[in-house]
């Protein structure tokens, strides 16, 4: 992975300063802005520029809330992972956030070890967003003329080629290659539990975890099946896999107890950025993704 480049904005010099000091040694390129106002003209300058943006809630001029607003309706810049960070904790300010688009979350005073894990998750993420938005624009456009079709998938890398190709029937392919991608990832073959994922995530193991999954016996006659439709108004992915399901319902929208974890954001990421609408069945292993088309 490229060395990700962060830009910290905060109106206090000494927060700017201790931010700076944990993240270079971690390989991190820190550039930081003293306010949301400056911070503004730093993205729309260049867009690409940043993979993350660590944000203070609370600043003069412009402040965070306001920042983020104006990056999740720019379309270049909402893909943009946003860090915010506050001294607020009530679960109500953790919400507003969320609901604003701050799928990661910060507290002030900083706990070093969390500070640098939410970073690292933010910024794969970032990379892995970008990584798919390169394989849409390799894409083929003639795919703006599919009206249905029917795929079968069982790995992570047919999972992600899928998306990057269906990405493509689709209005905005760079925002819906992004959902896509999650929802065909994060199908439940394997019985890999939110638990688990926390495990391996933090021990770094998950991909292997699954490689080895994926060679047990009882999975190797298992697939997702995943079916594209074509409407008038609407374009529509039915994805449903052979597991158990889960308790969908707490994961739509990005819950504030879970707002410090290093994962469990993607189906509202989703839910929020690429689909119109999602829709879980049954006992949670059918998902219909929907967008409408203007």
């Amino acid at each position: 992975m490229p060395t990700p480049r962060v830009l910290v904005v905060d109106d206090h010099a000494l927060d700017r300063k201790l931010l700076t000091i944990h993240l270079q040694p971690e390989g991190y390129d820190v550039e930081t802005a003293e306010d949301g106002l400056e911070a503004w003209g730093k993205l729309q300058a260049e867009p690409q520029r940043y993979d993350v943006v660590l944000l203070d809630r609370t600043m003069p001029r412009m402040d965070g809330m306001q920042l983020l607003g104006k990056m999740k309706d720019d379309e270049e810049l909402r893909m943009v992972p946003v860090i915010l960070q506050t001294a607020l904790a009530h679960r109500d300010q953790i919400l507003e956030g969320i609901r604003a688009g701050a799928y990661y979350y910060l507290t002030k005073p900083y706990d070093r070890d969390l500070l640098l894990s939410v970073v690292r998750t933010a910024a794969t993420d970032s990379h892995e967003i970008r990584e798919l938005q390169k394989r849409v624009r390799r894409g083929l456009n003639v795919l703006s003329l599919l009206s249905e079709a029917r795929f079968v998938i069982r790995t992570l890398d047919e999972a992600r080629d899928l998306a990057g190709v269906l990405a493509n029937a689709c209005p905005d392919p760079e925002s819906a290659v992004v959902g896509l991608t999650e929802l065909l990832v994060e199908h439940g073959n394997l019985g890999i539990t939110y638990e688990d994922k926390s495990k391996l995530y933090a021990s770094g193991g998950w991909s292997d975890e699954v490689q080895r999954r994926l060679r047990l016996p009882e999975n190797a006659g298992k697939y997702a099946e995943v079916a594209f439709e074509r409407e008038d108004q609407a374009i529509r992915f039915v994805i449903r896999d052979q597991g158990t399901g889960f308790d969908w319902r707490s994961y739509l929208q990005v819950d504030p107890q879970r707002a410090f974890d290093t994962h469990g954001r993607g189906i509202a990421m989703a839910n929020r950025l690429s689909f119109s609408h999602i829709e879980y069945r049954g006992r949670g292993n059918e998902v219909i993704g929907t967008i409408v088309c203007d």
